[in-house]
């Protein structure tokens, strides 16, 4: 702790920009930071000479730096498409978006109809299979019913009766005969 004190009022007396980095042997960390340590590395690399980022790592600082700009141009133009935050366009910039606008209204249009058409073209397909399945539905049923009226008895001649006798009548049947 002394060290870092040490350089805490290096940097407060001399007015000094100070890093400190300590790694133990236990490998804990203590470190002390008067200002970003990534721009005392930064004015470090500059002053000296060295380099202490690669190509790579610089590429990749650029590359996040590119994609954070970006995030934000398409975050504070989706502010504007929503409505937010219009009083900071000019003419030219509120025409831009009044444009997008109508074309995404226009885009939306188009997909509904495209849709609703799509379901007209099932509805049709729908009820012209229920026509064609009604119609089978009737043949068929008119098909068993003549069957049933024609054909039910040539059919039942050709076979024998499960039970011959038993609906057979016989008139000399005492409980057939009136009582007197």
């Amino acid at each position: 702790n002394g060290i870092i004190k040490k350089a805490m009022e290096i940097a407060i007396l001399c007015e000094a920009e100070v890093s400190l980095v300590i790694f133990s042997s236990t490998d804990k960390i203590a470190e002390f930071h008067s200002h970003s340590l990534l721009n005392s590395l930064n004015r470090y690399q500059g002053l000296t000479g060295k380099k202490l980022w690669d190509a790579k790592h610089q590429y990749l600082h650029e590359e996040i730096a590119r994609v954070k700009k970006e995030n934000d141009s398409m975050e504070l133009e989706l502010k504007h498409l929503r409505g937010e935050d219009l009083t900071s366009l000019n003419p030219k910039e509120l025409y831009a978006v009044e444009l997008a606008l109508d074309n995404g209204i226009t885009k939306v249009g188009a997909k509904q109809m495209h849709i609703r058409d799509r379901m007209e073209e099932n509805d049709m397909a729908m009820e012209e299979e229920n026509r064609v399945l009604a119609f089978k539905l009737q043949q068929l049923m008119d098909a068993n019913a003549r069957d049933l009226k024609h054909g039910y008895q040539q059919k039942s001649e050709g076979y024998p009766s499960q039970m011959p006798f038993t609906f057979r009548v016989q008139p000399t049947q005492p409980n057939l005969q009136d009582n007197k």
